[in-house]
């Protein structure tokens, strides 16, 4: 019983060593445990695309696993606070601001009352131009000479733009299989997409158009002139099957959708209207002669005609009765597989609402073989700092019993932080790494403070007098730690790409090394001066 007591007291009297011990295991459990493995890569808070770390539950990101990152900000400039009076006609605004300018369109312009599309925080009217060679000044005297004043015009798109345009790239990465891609913003306007293994070609040629796909009608008009029609589009659907090639020898694909059910009954009179469901369907030679063609279904993306079929009569039949509105299945036909995925694809995330600016600057791609030497090169870059700091360490003290202790301490707090890392899935990359050697520096000068309090006044021989001369270098540190926190704060919470990770991590590794490793390293260090457990 006295043993037990003993026992008791010891790690009462070191519970501290002992947080630390329990922190470090968890660490562990997280970086090497198959429970905890991701299922598949995914990206951290700030965007990055990451790849699973191996026999870690790491993640890398771009630098340290190769892939692709695209960085372009959205095609647009807006103006809030305008000036339009209640219940004025959209198309009349658009129209008269297209007037005054002269590269844009009425298919180009936006306007969005407050409130719309759910969003509560808008509270002024905003009409945005979503085209190039537009400025914020010549937004502004189009809508000056319209009669309607904004108060505020900004050379860039509205954040609502920017959030859905987030949202429709992100879907886009995730129907496309590209594991691990991530979309995000940074400095407040610039769309980031990064997706691991994965080269230039594939992720530009996902993200470059919009993916506006239609399904429209081409047919005569009364004068017998041939228009289009739109009859579906991407919000007239409730349900887009997955691509599929067609039977036989024929190179053709399709996709089959299921519309909406509050859509089906616009769609089917859509296909009445046109021509479409004329009895015994309709044969289309849109290709071949598209002046003297019966009616087609024109499959459009990006105002471009990917294929174009007539109607079977089998489907002809039941929409002029108005039976098909009761079960509005169709498939959409393409000339390829490849297309057919695309379309499918498009149709599931939707349209963006403009495109990225993009040029030769704004894609970056690593090669796998060069992600390779930047592991190696950062391996080798934090071996050589704890080397250097335990060279320096154990040159000025020249105890094994001060300098050890300092050593595994503060390695112990990357073993915490790349815990951290694994735990919330974080991607690993350069900046990150750059945290954890920051980590490393400081821990040791923390611990180095510490120890010349402690040492520097004579002997320590009791508990009280190492308790006091600890409390003078930890209010030290304390200072230190504040001060680092309130500098590197606005880069943690700002989107600054690749400052952020660092920011995170070297605030991360101060925040543990005051609560968890610093207090740790005085127990031992008492322990050790002063033969007291």
């Amino acid at each position: 019983m006295a043993d037990e007591g003993g026992t008791w007291a010891s790690i009462k009297s070191n519970w501290r060593v002992v947080l630390l011990v329990l922190i470090v295991l968890a660490s562990v459990f997280a970086l090497f445990s198959p429970t905890l493995a991701p299922s598949s890569a995914a990206g951290g808070e700030d965007g990055a695309a990451a790849e699973s770390g191996g026999i870690t539950n790491l993640q890398y990101g771009i630098e340290l696993s190769g892939g692709t990152r695209i960085q372009a900000p959205l095609v647009g400039v807006h103006a809030t606070g305008v000036d339009i009076p209640n219940g004025t006609d959209t198309s009349t605004v658009r129209q008269q601001v297209a007037d005054g300018l002269e590269n844009a369109s009425t298919e180009d312009i936006a306007v969005r009352y407050p409130g719309e599309y759910g969003d509560i925080t808008q509270r002024t009217t905003v009409v945005e131009v979503r085209t190039t060679n537009v400025t914020a000044a010549q937004l502004e005297s189009a809508l000056t000479a319209a009669g309607y004043a904004p108060e505020n015009t900004y050379n860039r798109v509205s954040d609502v733009t920017q959030s859905t345009a987030v949202t429709v790239l992100r879907q886009k990465v995730n129907e496309a299989g590209l594991s691990g891609g991530t979309v995000s913003t940074v400095g407040g306007d610039v769309i980031v997409v990064e997706v691991p293994n994965a080269n230039q070609t594939a992720v530009r040629d996902l993200i470059e158009s919009r993916g506006q796909v239609l399904i429209q009608a081409y047919h005569q008009n009364e004068s017998g002139a041939y228009v289009r029609t739109t009859v579906m589009d991407a919000e007239d659907l409730r349900q887009v099957g997955n691509a599929r090639r067609l039977p036989g020898e024929n190179t053709g694909a399709e996709v089959s959708v299921v519309v909406a059910e509050e859509s089906a009954q616009e769609v089917q009179q859509g296909f009445v209207d046109t021509g479409l469901a004329q009895e015994g369907g309709t044969r289309c030679t849109y290709e071949e002669n598209p002046n003297g063609t019966e009616p087609c279904i024109l499959v459009v993306q990006d105002q471009q005609v990917l294929n174009s079929f007539g109607v079977e009569s089998g489907l002809a039949q039941p929409m002029r009765t108005g039976e098909w509105a009761d079960n509005p299945r169709f498939r959409l036909t393409t000339r390829n597989l490849s297309t057919a995925q695309e379309v499918a694809i498009n149709l599931r995330a939707g349209a963006l609402p403009t495109q990225l600016d993009l040029d030769s600057d704004s894609m970056l791609y690593v090669d796998p073989s060069q992600s390779d030497r930047f592991k190696t090169d950062s391996l080798i870059a934090g071996i050589a700092a704890v080397l250097a700091v335990s060279g320096v360490v154990f040159a000025r003290y020249r105890r094994v019993e001060v300098a050890g202790p300092m050593i595994v301490t503060a390695l112990s707090e990357v073993v915490i932080l790349m815990g951290a890392a694994a735990a919330l899935g974080y991607p690993i990359d350069l900046s990150v790494i750059a945290g954890f050697v920051a980590a490393i520096g400081t821990g040791v000068d923390d611990l180095i403070i510490i120890a010349d309090e402690v040492m520097s006044e004579g002997e320590v021989n009791s508990r009280r007098v190492f308790q006091s001369r600890f409390r003078k270098a930890f209010w030290v540190i304390g200072a230190a730690a504040a001060t680092t926190i309130v500098a590197l704060s606005p880069l943690a919470v700002l989107s600054l790409g690749q400052l952020r990770g660092f920011a995170i991590f070297t605030i991360l590794g101060v925040l543990v090394g005051v609560l968890v490793t610093r207090p740790a390293y005085g127990d031992i260090l008492r322990s050790l001066l002063t033969g007291e457990h």
